[in-house]
């Protein structure tokens, strides 16, 4: 660590300085710099989402609060030493290029998922608390800090594959805090230069997601949706190419995304060579993944600085990601994860492949005179300056986009979208597909398309390729037949006469409302089992408990009709409004009924028809015709 002694004429800790060619001086007093910036985080409390979000706000509160005592303790350590800190600001061009790339990203991403926008005063949060925070920890640990663009690209770069929900946001500092305490703390010597170890933002996003991934706590984060959202703008594989061309041409990193989509592709190719199925479902190579391999391994100080180096730092992280993604959908775990957990593996890898490279040069070079007619190619190549070589690379590169992109390798629909694919080969009895055949057809259930649910229904209802699911089958059954498919109601009145009613009981007992207000369907209709409708009246008061609204509405007419309990018009009234209020509209056609008729309640016909126009909004023709006929009356 260098000391400087403080002068007569230093003030508040700045010491005269001659910026020379390594960046700019400023004036400004050191300590009052983070000082300011923290008052600044703790101004991103009055957005009006941070305060309407008591956790929210209380991450920030607790951030600012953790900025403030770092301050506090680095403002008397330097009081109680002497010490004079220093700053001097020094734009580096691959911070500020890496910068406007990604801000480019987030434009055009954020056209086609508008979330994007909405969670960009967040990020400049995490900007801002980046740059307090290495300002703390630099001060701490030696007397000069170097201030520019780094913090921005490395924030960006992390927020393009990783968010928080906002009642967790806290965590998101937490990765924040990862960065700095990465950079600063994991380093080594390369090439006689101290420096970090780990792409900064990929060693906070490999840790986040072992952690995401071990405690099964995806669901706090947005990482799905941020993968798949990157499906939606068209032409995402051109921006991104463009994008990164840019990049590769002024810090000569071509070669590494040049490696690492052609071992992607040459994977994909095989393995669909040998199997006749696809290894990945809906792309040869993901968006967010051709993505990853622009951004996560390219940072010119974590990655290979010799040919040979970056070709194998690159295919490198094209085998991790194929065999990630095929690890991680064999346990039955979020595939996204594929692209983030093999960077920092590879950034330990580099100073051994430079060695390799170094020694593989030298190797050829002793070996020249041997095979000297043979290898006047590499000799060429090995002639040329680095620069001309990474253009050499970049023609390449731009060849195999081209062809990937023609040939519907990229952009392209992929075969492995369509289920009748997978149908065709889980007939064929290959395990796999029917695996994937069930993951597709569940995305479509999810999405309420009734035959996706039937289809998967019946799937694993059969066992055909897959264990045989009874309480998945009748979960997928119910949800179609709820969506008004009739093929699946009688399939499931099948089902419980055959494997009784705990297809439906099991998931009811563990608070799945729907499968309550199914079952008791059942028990009143008498279909597939004895009919019992003190049973029926019983499951559809747990429907309703569980707040299925359906089963609400069952539970008031159940009491309207006194079929399984004690007839109460009364109790039947207030359950019914509920359900009516929280969108069941046949509940609506009833308590309208009620009014009109001055059943439990006085008559009241503008309230009578104000029900009935709300169950009519909702699709009930009951309603619809009873508003009518009021309407008809009134003329």
């Amino acid at each position: 660590m260098k000391s400087h002694p403080r002068g007569r004429g230093a003030r508040d800790g700045v010491r005269p300085k001659n910026a020379g060619a390594r960046g700019v001086e400023h004036r400004f007093p050191p300590l009052w710099l983070p000082a300011f910036l923290t008052l600044v985080f703790a101004g991103f409390t009055l957005l009006p989402r941070v305060s309407a979000n008591p956790h929210l706000q209380a991450s920030f509160l607790v951030a600012a609060g953790f900025l403030l005592a770092g301050l506090c303790a680095l403002w008397w350590s330097v009081a109680r030493s002497g010490r004079t800190l220093t700053y001097e600001f020094v734009p580096r061009r691959v911070h500020w290029v890496q910068m406007i790339m990604h801000s480019c990203v987030y434009a055009y991403w954020g056209w086609y998922w508008r979330e994007v926008y909405h969670e960009i005063p967040l990020i400049l949060a995490q900007i801002v608390f980046l740059y307090v925070l290495d300002m703390l920890v630099c001060w701490s640990r030696r007397d000069n800090w170097i201030l520019g663009f780094g913090p921005i690209p490395i924030v960006f770069s992390m927020n393009l594959f990783l968010w928080f929900r906002d009642d967790w946001f806290y965590l998101q500092f937490v990765m924040v805090a990862m960065i700095v305490f990465g950079k600063e703390f994991l380093r080594w010597k390369r090439d006689g230069h101290l420096t970090h170890i780990f792409n900064p933002s990929a060693l906070a996003l490999f840790i986040t997601s072992v952690v995401l991934i071990t405690t099964n706590t995806t669901p706090i984060t947005w990482g799905t949706q941020i993968s798949s959202t990157f499906n939606n703008p068209p032409n995402i594989y051109l921006e991104i190419f463009l994008l990164g061309l840019i990049v590769q041409a002024l810090f000569s990193v071509t070669l590494v995304t040049l490696s690492a989509a052609a071992m992607l592709y040459l994977l994909n190719v095989l393995y669909t060579g040998s199997t006749g199925m696809y290894h990945f479902i809906d792309f040869n190579i993901h968006p967010a993944v051709f993505l990853g391999l622009h951004l996560l391994v390219t940072d010119p100080a974590t990655s290979p600085r010799k040919n040979f180096g970056k070709a194998i730092f690159g295919a490198g992280y094209g085998i991790g990601v194929f065999a990630l993604y095929g690890w991680l959908d064999s346990h039955g775990m979020p595939q996204f994860y594929d692209k983030l957990l093999c960077v920092p593996v590879l950034n330990l890898t580099v100073r051994a492949l430079d060695r390799a490279s170094v020694a593989l040069g030298a190797w050829l070079a002793w070996r020249r005179w041997v095979v000297a007619g043979k290898l006047r190619p590499l000799q060429a190549l090995s002639a040329w300056i680095p620069r001309q070589a990474n253009f050499g690379f970049m023609g390449i590169w731009v060849a195999l986009f081209v062809f990937m992109i023609s040939t519907g390798f990229l952009g392209g629909k992929h075969p492995g979208s369509d289920p009748a694919f997978w149908a065709k080969a889980c007939n064929a009895g290959r395990t796999k597909a029917c695996h994937v055949l069930a993951q597709t057809l569940d995305v479509q259930c999810q999405h309420d398309t009734a035959r996706g649910c039937f289809d998967l229904g019946v799937l694993l209802s059969g066992g055909k390729g897959l264990p045989r699911d009874p309480i998945g089958a009748g979960r997928s059954l119910k949800h179609a037949c709820d969506l008004g498919l009739e093929n699946a109601c009688v399939s499931l009145v099948d089902m419980v006469k055959t494997d009784g009613d705990g297809v439906l009981l099991r998931p009811c007992s563990r608070g799945d409302g729907a499968s309550c207000f199914m079952l008791g369907s059942l028990y009143y209709g008498g279909q597939g089992v004895a009919r019992n409708l003190e049973y029926s009246a019983t499951l559809f008061q747990q429907s309703c408990t569980a707040g299925f609204t359906r089963g609400c509405g069952q539970l008031g007419e159940s009491y309207l009709f006194g079929e399984g309990v004690p007839k109460d018009i009364v109790k039947a009234r207030q359950i019914l409004e509920k359900a009516c209020d929280a969108g069941y509209a046949p509940a609506c056609f009833n308590v309208g009924l009620m009014h009109r008729q001055g059943i439990a309640t006085p008559r009241n016909e503008p309230l009578a028809e104000a029900r009935f126009r709300q169950g009519c909004d909702m699709g009930n023709r009951d309603a619809c015709d009873a508003l009518g006929a009021t309407t008809a009356v009134a003329r």
